[in-house]
């Protein structure tokens, strides 16, 4: 079976992440576990916009360094998900891509698009005056790590300021992943994705994020 390297597309991978206050333990025995991975890697930081809709949990929107990706997601085998890209675009973005591939992805009423092109300023107005969506802050300080082959990290994240931590495995090999969720003693901590995350922590959701 070929390795899995970080930062190289691979055919679709499976994925647990879970989020709470603190996966302490959980991060020391990943880190101890974890074969050397690339130094870009150790560390790394992004600021994204995540585009929230309370119509759907199945497509997840995010914006980051002026480029928009929508993930769709296709199915759940053993409790862990399979997330396909759907569409990836720039701004400013054209009418057509607006109203055949974003707003359907977010299963909202459409709004009236009257010009060609549109800046992510105005796109982000378009957003706000849906109350069924939400623009949403993130920023992300990432540790990559590699555990039984399969692809891990722990990282920071503020959503709109409020900080919570993400740990997470993810691979194409299922049983890589349920190993490493045992070795580093994740078993039975909820499975959940950002836009799950993200709801919970905006009050979209009424359901906790797990406390470990």
């Amino acid at each position: 079976m070929a390795e899995l390297k970080i930062g190289e597309i691979s055919k679709p991978r499976f994925e647990f992440r879970s989020f709470g206050q603190c996966f302490c333990k959980a991060h020391q025995r990943m880190a101890r576990l974890s074969a050397p991975v690339p130094e870009k890697v150790w560390e790394r930081q992004s600021d994204e916009i995540y585009i929230i809709s309370a119509k759907n949990d199945i497509n997840n929107t995010k914006i980051r360094d002026g480029k928009m990706d929508i993930k769709t997601f296709v199915q759940s085998v053993d409790g862990l998900e399979q997330w396909n890209p759907l569409m990836k675009g720039e701004f400013p973005i054209s009418r057509e891509v607006l109203e055949k591939e974003v707003f359907p992805a977010f299963m909202v009423e459409m709004p009236a698009l009257t010009k060609d092109t549109y800046t992510y300023e105005e796109f982000i107005e378009m957003v706000k005056a849906n109350p069924d969506l939400a623009a949403v802050r993130v920023h992300k300080q990432r540790f990559g790590y590699m555990v039984n082959n399969t692809i891990c990290e722990v990282g920071n994240v503020l959503i709109n300021g409020a900080k919570v931590v993400t740990i997470n495995s993810e691979s194409t090999e299922i049983e890589d992943i349920k190993k490493t969720i045992k070795d580093v003693g994740l078993e039975g901590v909820e499975n959940i994705n950002y836009l799950q995350a993200i709801k919970r922590v905006i009050g979209m959701s009424d359901k906790p994020l797990a406390n470990e």
